[in-house]
């Protein structure tokens, strides 16, 4: 094992990485379609057809949201499952519900590699913060931090006291759970009296750690960085070092698409994270996540060469209901795509004289009247809803990914 990086994969030739991932997309693709949830999903595919990231930009996107249909429409999983379900390690349950299956093999959701990252060794020991009862968080940091080498104490959710107590007498090196328990845990430990020093570094996710937050505990001596994960991929993006930005994982392709559509966006755009995983007993193949990112330039100073991501930056699924109808990103997307003149499109909901107002926002280097007209049938036409349009020069509206700005009073 390298002293900086997990393995050799972190630091190989982006152009040989991006060679190897796609040239496993015709067996992930065949793999993928011995299930009948993939069978339904990707219809009239074939396999070798897809060979390439605008190939599988050609592929419908499977939005989170629509798993928990799917599966109680083909229970347990979807039929996303190429694994038999009695063949699994563990059969787990978020909220939703969503069910989402563990396979056999070790590091089933890749994070040993961000434990790495985040400082953690063989021979460490982990006390483990994330739930453990039906849901993955726990199972997730488990399975990485023992890969790597390290025991784990099952901390879990709650029991403060209990913890406390746990850490000040097997003083582990390292957490694994949410920043703010963290933040409990340290605040408990003064007030009890409970020496938990040991705790030096940290690897957090499920929830903000605000620039404060961090700063507050590096202060109190632990270190931490954050990663980004989902029960369906795993680990996708994590921390090093460096902390510019988040490295994608390496056994996953990553895309950023524009809300409500499967369309890549350009460099450095805002869109939604949209991911295709390796995974053998559970594959998903453009899973779209909901959450709302950007690439970043260039490569990490920490000496990894993967692309890099700008962390969460909010969700992409924003509908929103406008006088008693559901308006959605998708409508907007048909909108920008019947007028390919246009840049970014925003549609902003306000009220005025205790009625919802829905306005056009809409990036052109030729405001015409005329296209203003035909904006506004569009719209309608696509909405059902009236709404007004207004033109503005291009690079006018703030690059954050939303396509609906829902500007309503609260209350």
């Amino acid at each position: 094992m390298p002293l900086d990086h997990y393995d050799e994969l972190e630091t190989r030739n982006p152009e040989a990485r991006e060679q190897a991932l796609c040239g496993r997309l015709p067996d992930l693709i065949a793999l993928a379609l011995s299930a009948s949830g993939w069978q339904e999903q990707l219809s009239a595919i074939a396999a070798n057809g897809v060979t390439s990231r605008a190939d599988l930009a050609q592929l419908p996107i499977l939005r989170k949201a629509e798993l928990a249909t799917r599966q109680r429409e083909r229970p347990p999983f979807g039929g996303f499952n190429v694994t038999a379900p009695g063949r699994m390690r563990r059969l787990l349950m978020s909220p939703g519900p969503i069910f989402e299956p563990q396979g056999m093999g070790s590091d089933f959701w890749g994070a040993a590699r961000a434990l790495f990252a985040a400082g953690f060794r063989p021979g460490d020991v982990v006390h483990n913060s994330f739930a453990y009862h039906l849901t993955p968080g726990g199972f997730i940091m488990e399975s990485g931090a023992q890969t790597l080498g390290c025991a784990v104490i099952p901390g879990g959710t709650g029991n403060t006291e209990q913890q406390i107590e746990a850490i000040a007498h097997l003083n582990p090196a390292g957490y694994t759970g949410t920043p703010d328990f963290l933040k409990i845990l340290l605040d408990a430990a003064a007030k009890a009296g409970k020496d938990v020093s040991s705790l030096k570094r940290g690897l957090v996710s499920g929830a903000a750690l605000p620039g404060s937050l961090r700063q507050e505990l590096s202060a109190r001596g632990v270190k931490v960085l954050q990663c980004y994960a989902t029960a369906e991929l795993g680990v996708i993006a994590y921390e090093s070092d460096a902390r510019e930005g988040m490295i994608v994982n390496e056994n996953l392709l990553l895309e950023i698409v524009r809300p409500g559509t499967g369309d890549p966006v350009p460099a450095g755009e805002v869109g939604e994270v949209v991911v295709t995983s390796f995974n053998p007993d559970y594959p998903m193949i453009r899973l779209a996540t909901g959450d709302l990112t950007a690439l970043m330039p260039g490569r990490s100073p920490c000496g990894r060469t993967n692309m890099r991501i700008a962390g969460w930056m909010g969700r992409a699924d924003q509908t929103t209901k406008v006088k008693g109808m559901f308006v959605h990103p998708r409508q907007v997307a048909e909108l920008a795509r019947r007028h390919p003149e246009l840049g970014r499109v925003r549609l902003v909901v306000t009220r005025s004289n205790e009625q919802d107002v829905m306005t056009l926002m809409a990036e052109t280097a030729a405001p015409i009247e005329a296209l203003q007209s035909a904006l506004a049938a569009t719209l309608q036409s696509v909405t059902k809803l009236r709404g007004d349009v207004r033109l503005v020069s291009p690079g006018t509206l703030p690059n954050d990914g939303k396509v609906i700005a829902d500007e309503r009073p609260v209350g």
